[in-house]
């Protein structure tokens, strides 16, 4: 008899708009640092994680998949190092909700140290991050945590600086099945290298013959315009948990950089649920898009909604564990 579990991803959101350090002088960029620092602060990761937490009690998944699972610090010298874990303040939320999960799996991505124009540093580290609830029948046998080969390079403040990504995996055992479970966030900027990020996952570890399920934000849009990533995961078997069982339009992306805007602008479906190999969708739903989801000031949980399915695994045929 087949089992299912529920799956969920979710961007988190830096909570800023970097850009603006593309385009400074080495002159320009404390300035330019104490302004993003400005409306990361505003958009209040710790009020943010009340409603992302109480979206995904809602669902209760087995697997999270979290993308810009960042770890920001404010080294203030004359004061303290003030840290924000992401995935710790989620964590704990979901705690007090009586649903405990742990990280799995997570890839520790690009690195970013700058002064802003009051003396005091700021620290970023770019992660995804598998979890899983704790207390379930469901073992891990192996964890991969890797970065891609290929990444964007860009220039801030005069120096060249690699926007390094990766993406992580886990080998399940589920009542005598195994199957793999992939989290990543691939490259928005640059299609020709998000591309070759997908192609590194898909000749990768989703090449193999037993259940796969890939959870994400891809970057690419589902209707085909824009990047051709989609369309290449597509190519390789995958089916799209929403175009199996969502209803609508099932839009992700984006709201606002400052998260106040007044009515919804999710327009584009670019994070995924993927599956191959035995799986089918029995039920999926956008999580965090709707007006009652905001935070008590008023902030959408994240510049991206979430998805969430939940997924029946096939009776057993002919799995094979190699890859």
């Amino acid at each position: 008899m087949g089992g299912r579990l529920t799956f969920l991803t979710w961007n988190m959101y830096l909570g800023a708009d970097t850009a603006p350090l593309f385009t400074a002088t080495p002159e320009q960029i404390p300035q330019r640092v104490s302004e993003v620092l400005r409306q990361f602060l505003a958009t209040n990761i710790r009020s943010r994680v009340k409603s992302l937490a109480r979206e995904i009690a809602s669902k209760k998944p087995d697997f999270i998949g979290l993308q810009e699972a960042e770890i920001v610090q404010i080294v203030i010298p004359s004061f303290r190092t003030i840290t924000f874990d992401f995935v710790q303040l989620l964590l704990k939320e979901l705690s007090k909700r009586g649903i405990c999960y742990e990280i799995a799996a997570q890839n520790r991505n690009f690195t970013a140290e700058f002064p802003d124009s009051h003396g005091n540093i700021v620290r970023l580290l770019d992660r995804d991050v598998l979890l899983i609830r704790k207390n379930s029948c469901l073992q891990i046998i192996q964890k991969v945590e890797e970065n891609f080969n290929t990444n964007l390079v860009v220039t801030i403040g005069g120096q060249p600086f690699e926007i390094v990504r990766g993406w992580s995996s886990i080998d399940v055992y589920w009542h005598g099945r195994i199957f793999r479970v992939i989290n990543t966030h691939l490259e928005p900027l640059s299609p020709t290298v998000q591309a070759a990020q997908a192609m590194e996952i898909l000749n990768g570890p989703a090449n193999i013959q037993y259940p796969l399920v890939v959870l994400g934000d891809l970057n690419s849009n589902a209707d085909g315009t824009g990047t051709p990533t989609y369309g290449l995961f597509i190519a390789a078997g995958f089916q799209d948990a929403w175009l199996e069982a969502g209803i609508g339009p099932g839009f992700t992306c984006c709201q606002d950089a400052d998260l106040l805007n007044n009515i919804s602008e999710l327009n584009a479906r670019i994070d995924f649920i993927l599956f191959k190999n035995g799986w089918s969708a029995l039920k999926a739903d956008v999580v965090g898009e709707d007006q009652k989801d905001r935070t008590s000031t008023g902030l959408w949980p994240s510049d991206h909604a979430g998805v969430s399915a939940v997924l029946k695994l096939n009776p057993k045929t002919d799995d094979h564990w190699s890859n």
